[in-house]
């Protein structure tokens, strides 16, 4: 059995990272004799520090040889099939389900979140996917966007395999990064790039002072996509009347480590509110994709976004959001542990559809 992975991977993203490491991991316990292969930007790293095969995933000469030689195609995790980053994007993971398909592979789109589409992207879905044989999403609102588009193939809602992650056996170290034991109580912010970035910039940086100046929190910027991220986060530092600080950890289980040990986390990006869900941890997130609020509503979690781009910030709104979350994190930690344990049992569910399309 060979399987070929493709999605955004290769590119220095932590979330994107820890999508396809848990995936791999997962392949390779029930899969253990099978060969996996994986499109990347960086295919020498990502062959070394998963130890898979790795293809250039811009030479289409290779690529169409892995996918010649691949008996499972899948095309994910993450927010694949969407046009709002590019057209152009969308053309390529579309294009690669489509070439899959004609080669008489199993292909299946695997833990996905699907959108922003316009017209023509519903159209290059719709085409690139006619014959797949599964698909799973990542919540209800990419199965009401999708199902239409792949008529026959069955949809299924699940969740996303970063809910299966489990910390390693030897815990981190994290007093060399400066938030230690010392650093309670702590708080990390995982911001972006987003529309409205200056009025994001003003909302984060209010709870910042908020919780630095009311609280006592130590306040700690983790960037989760590289340089770009921490270029978003020194803004809001900036902005900041309290000195937050900005700190670089490697590697899935130090940021799940950091993550576990928070009282609260402030979050821009996808996977920084799913892994803080995993653990339990409160959070305040900003919606600035779809996948965003489709997640809070998965996990029924009570509390508005800190801020939606698009909006003004109002501060006196934030202040009380603020004292809102620091007052219910006992409350808010039990409601997550529950959500968080289904999410888990339907991340498993992303599995059990390939099993299937497997034996088929």
């Amino acid at each position: 059995m060979r399987f070929l992975i493709s999605g955004y991977y290769g590119f220095e993203n932590l979330g994107d990272d820890a999508l396809l490491e848990i995936i791999v991991a997962q392949l390779k316990t029930r899969y253990p004799y099978a060969t996996i292969d994986v499109l990347s930007a960086k295919p020498e790293v990502t062959a070394h520090e998963l130890g898979v095969a790795s293809t250039p995933r811009w030479e289409q000469s290779a690529i169409r040889e892995a996918i010649g030689a691949a008996d499972v195609v899948l095309s994910g995790g993450g927010g694949l099939f969407q046009n709002a980053t590019s057209l152009k994007s969308l053309f390529y993971y579309a294009g690669i389900v489509r070439t899959a398909i004609r080669a008489g592979k199993k292909t299946m789109i695997f833990a996905q979140s699907i959108g922003p589409l316009d017209f023509l992207g519903k159209q290059t879905v719709r085409e690139c996917c006619r014959g797949l044989q599964a698909a799973t999403v990542r919540d209800e609102r990419s199965s009401a966007l999708l199902s239409p588009l792949v008529p026959g193939t069955p949809v299924e809602v699940t969740a996303d395999p970063v809910f299966l992650y489990d910390p390693p056996v030897t815990p981190v170290d994290l007093a060399t990064a400066g938030i230690g034991d010392e650093s309670d109580p702590l708080v990390l912010v995982c911001v972006r790039k987003m529309a409205h970035q200056a009025d994001g910039i003003t909302a984060i940086a209010a709870a910042v002072d908020r919780l630095s100046e009311r609280y006592g929190a130590r306040v700690a910027f983790l960037p989760f996509g590289g340089a770009s991220d921490a270029e978003v986060s020194t803004l809001v530092i900036r902005k900041c009347r309290s000195k937050p600080t900005l700190v670089a950890l490697e590697g899935l289980d130090a940021v799940a480590a950091a993550v576990a040990r928070a009282s609260l986390v402030i979050g821009v990006r996808l996977h920084a509110l799913i892994i803080a869900a995993r653990f339990g941890i409160p959070f305040l997130a900003v919606p600035y994709d779809p996948k965003i609020t489709a997640l809070m509503a998965d996990l029924q979690y009570p509390l508005q976004p800190l801020w939606t781009p698009g909006t003004r910030p109002a501060i006196a709104t934030i202040d009380g959001l603020t004292d809102d979350i620091w007052s219910r994190r006992t409350e808010l930690a039990a409601h997550l542990a529950t959500a968080a344990a289904a999410q888990r049992q339907r991340a498993e569910q992303n599995f059990t559809v390939l099993e299937r399309l497997v034996r088929a």
